[in-house]
Order: C-alpha cells, then structure tokens, then sequence
C-alpha cells in the first residue's frame, strides 16, 4: 500500500485496485476509510510524515476560470465553432480520439499544454516554450501527428487567444477545434480535472520552463498508470492500449 501512495495513488484508488486485483481474497482487499485511518492515526514518525505528503490536496473553495492569471489571454476569436455543435458520439464518450486541451501555467510566465482523452481518460503533456498563438499551433501540430486519426478526432479548448490560430490547426491536422462556451471552463471538466491533479506535481509559482519534456513525460505516465473509479479502477494507460490494439 505505501508503495502505491507514494506514487501518488489516492486511498481510493488503492483500495479500488485491490478490489479488483482480489476479486475472490477479502483479505487482501481494504477500504479507502482505513488507509486513511492507518495514514492519519496508526502510522508514526519519518514513514507517516512522507506518506501523508503524498496525499491529495484540496481547495478550500473553487474560483471561477476567468479570474485567474489566465483572464488576460482570453478575447474574443474568430471562426470558432461551439462545442455545442461536436458530435454526440464526442459527447458521451462512446468513440475514441476526442480530446480536450488547455494551458497549465507557472511562474516568470511559462507554461505547458494538457490535452486529455474523453474515453480513456489519457493524459499527454506538451512542453511548450511561448503562449503566442503560433508557439502554441506549432507545439500542436508536432504532438498531433504523433498519434493516428482513429485517436485524434477533434480538440475541444477554452477560449483563450493561444488558440486564435486554430484554423491552421485544422489544416495542418485535418482535426476539428471545437470551443468552450464563454467562461464555462467546465464543457471541458475533463481536462479542469487533470490539471487539479497536475498541480500536485506543478504547483503554482513553479517556473515550468525548467521542467524538460521527459520530466512532463515521466508525469504524465505516473498519471496515466492510477486507476480510476471512473474506469472501473482501470487504468487509463490499460484504457489506451486496449483502444490502439483494437484500431490495429
């Protein structure tokens, strides 16, 4: 168990893949609640103190997107297309290859991309070096055709003006931006919900022009390698492989 903590497993998550690891070994299986418990109140010294370092941190209240440090990107652009027009299929979630993206951003103005599949719920980040919308297209564009179509179908972003070239996007990738309504971060709450848990790893004030691309890749795969409730405590990483295996 404290191996799993330590890769920053939540309790949940822990107890959620013994239960299915164990199926038939009651033993062997244990509630969220006790680790918990054992965390806060059974565990002593050095060990109690690391482990608990790697719990979860929580807010004590959301603030709404627009009144971030990222208020100033956002404006208005041209020739988007709303989300309300992306395909149902995209919407609950039964076709591979829709993404939704946004900027995670650090101190002395640096940033990075987050893009997250809807279905299998995996996660890429992209190290990039400007938020001017050409550095931000470029950076992409080279991550996009890393992938085959079947797993890149279309791209759902908030409205910042990093995506002001989105139709070079498209051009480029022949993948479809599709647009956040104004100031409802939450049309994409997969993505908002990973970038929660990323800043476990990033928090705020931290200068993410220093942290290389193999860092974001080594980040990316801790994540990718959590179960998670949502998948049946699944990995998203055994989601993935299961869905490139079936496009083969």
């Amino acid at each position: 168990m404290a191996e799993k903590i330590q890769r920053q497993w939540s309790p949940e998550q822990v107890a959620g893949w013994l239960k299915r690891t164990y199926p038939d070994d009651a033993s062997r299986q244990v509630s969220h609640e006790t680790i918990y418990r054992t965390l806060y109140i059974q565990s002593r010294g050095a060990l109690k103190q690391e482990l608990l370092a790697h719990l979860r941190r929580t807010r004590a209240m959301r603030r709404s997107r627009h009144h971030t440090q990222k208020t100033e990107n956002h404006g208005r652009i041209t020739d988007t297309v709303s989300i309300s027009k992306r395909p149902a299929n995209a919407e609950d979630r039964a076709v591979p290859g829709h993404w939704e993206g946004d900027l995670l951003f650090g101190d002395r103005n640096s940033q990075i991309a987050t893009l997250v599949e809807r279905q299998t719920r995996y996660l890429m980040l992209v190290k990039v070096a400007g938020k001017d919308t050409e550095t931000v297209i470029n950076a992409l564009i080279k991550n996009a055709r890393r992938l085959p179509k079947q797993l890149y179908r279309s791209l759902t972003w908030d409205r910042g003006k990093e995506m002001a070239a989105h139709r070079r996007f498209t051009l480029a990738t022949d993948i479809q931006v599709y647009f956040c309504d104004p100031h409802h971060p939450w049309q994409r709450g997969t993505n908002e919900n990973t970038n929660g848990l990323l800043r476990q790893y990033f928090p705020k004030g931290i200068n993410l022009a220093d942290v290389s691309q193999a860092k974001l890749d080594g980040v990316a795969r801790q994540l990718n390698e959590r179960p998670r409730k949502t998948l049946g405590y699944e990995t998203p990483a055994e989601r993935y492989r299961q869905t490139v295996a079936s496009i083969s």
